[in-house]
């Protein structure tokens, strides 16, 4: 991963909040948070197959890798989660 060895979000164990739902559409999906009525777009088919993935590994970096996100991308998808951990529709999954 090289220079994004360093970023925080990719040594984080994360998953979908429980309160969010994800409705497929076509560019990727719109996420809805039930309790703060937030909703975001997610913008990409692949963002939203590593957000589903997010719960079966250790770390958002294992997650990318398992995804087969090419590395090249992986600065994007670190902001793109960042963001989305932001908004709170992403959470860290205890232990």
């Amino acid at each position: 991963m090289g220079v994004l060895a360093d970023h925080p979000v990719l040594g984080r164990t994360l998953a979908l909040h429980p309160q969010v739902a994800l409705r497929p559409e076509p560019f990727g999906a719109l996420a809805y948070h039930y309790d703060t009525r937030r909703l975001v777009l997610v913008k990409h088919p692949d963002l939203v197959h590593v957000l589903h993935a997010l719960a079966d590994h250790t770390t958002v970096a294992e997650t990318l890798v398992a995804c087969d996100i090419a590395s090249a991308r992986h600065e994007a998808f670190a902001a793109a989660i960042a963001s989305l951990l932001d908004s709170e529709m992403l959470h860290d999954r205890a232990g």
